[in-house]
């Protein structure tokens, strides 16, 4: 039993991260008021930003003079310039321009993917790799480190301490957002913005500020998921179409946890291990046994929200603007 979990729990928080950082990164811009959609494209242009930058920087210094700090620095800045104009477009549209939310976010999902599966091509012929995938392996060394001593600390080293910096700076982003949600002034504004942006409004908040600053800063962490799937994940190697539907587990992941960052912490755990269950479930030869495990977290998720949607409590429902542009003529 401890080698199985020695092995399993590894395995589903390397799966669960991606979805922690879409999860944070949507629910900070849910609690303004906007629905994004489109987590699933900025999830992608984190990606390959990253990649981009990733790809640049290896090539020009080689893989042998490469700096260790320059090398997480600059495709952790593509990521985040990258995801940042993302969001900056997506307030745009529906703050500025007051465009439906639903329909602009998932808009920018179908942009997302195909600037990503634009762009890894692109690097794919540049690198004039013999597969449809790139490996920028060096760089993945720098962001898959791990702390030295813990293998020399046993189970508790395999379980807590064998992770890379991004895993664990995505629980620190999630603590900081449930702390300055619930207890600071700004978070205060925040929820009253993603309440009733009337009342914030009359009561002299910028309405338009928090939206985009919000929304903006969500799209920067929910793009650091991407780069962790392709840096750690996926070990450095880029796939077009590789990121699956991640992007909508995340959104779906916002819901599960009552828009509650702090709870996306254990619930993006138990959703990537419910993604890997099948690999170790025996199913034998029959093909359609593991693809009914893997029907797992989507059943999961479809009984969330049947159970979302009978809950009663207020604490428990989202912002009463969410999805909904506000227009101050109408105060």
């Amino acid at each position: 039993m401890l080698g199985f979990l020695l092995s399993f729990i590894p395995r589903a928080v390397g799966q669960g991260i991606p979805l922690m950082y879409g999860a944070v990164g949507e629910t900070i811009t849910e609690r303004s008021g906007n629905l994004n959609l489109g987590t699933a494209g900025i999830m992608y242009v984190g990606g390959i930003s990253g990649v981009i930058g990733a790809f640049l920087y290896e090539n020009s210094a080689g893989p042998e003079n490469m700096n260790a700090f320059l090398a997480i620095l600059i495709p952790m800045l593509c990521c985040i310039i990258g995801s940042l104009v993302m969001g900056l477009i997506y307030c745009f549209l529906t703050v500025s321009l007051r465009a439906n939310q639903n329909v602009t976010g998932l808009a920018m999902t179908t942009f997302g993917v195909g600037f990503g599966n634009f762009f890894g091509g692109s690097l794919i012929k540049l690198a004039k790799a013999d597969v449809p995938s790139i490996a920028l392996s060096k760089t993945s060394e720098f962001f898959s480190a791990k702390l030295p001593f813990a293998k020399n600390l046993g189970g508790f080293g395999t379980l807590f301490l064998n992770y890379s910096f991004l895993a664990y700076l995505a629980v620190i982003i999630a603590l900081l957002a449930s702390y300055i949600f619930f207890h600071t002034r700004v978070g205060l504004h925040l929820r009253a913005v993603g309440e009733n942006p009337a009342a914030a409004d009359a009561a002299g908040l910028n309405v338009t500020r928090y939206k985009y600053a919000a929304t903006c800063i969500g799209a920067m962490v929910s793009g650091l998921g991407g780069l962790y799937y392709v840096m750690v994940y996926a070990s450095g190697v880029w796939s077009n179409d590789a990121f699956g539907d991640r992007g909508w587990l995340a959104i779906a992941l916002v819901i599960f946890t009552i828009w509650r960052p702090v709870h996306a912490i254990w619930a993006s755990i138990l959703f990537g291990g419910l993604y890997i269950l099948h690999m170790y479930i025996p199913s034998g030869t029959n093909l359609a046994i593991k693809e009914l495990y893997q029907m797992a977290p989507y059943v999961v998720t479809i009984v969330v929200l049947i159970l979302t949607s009978l809950r009663n409590q207020r604490d428990n429902q989202p912002p009463a603007s969410l999805g909904l542009n506000y227009f101050r003529e109408d105060r």
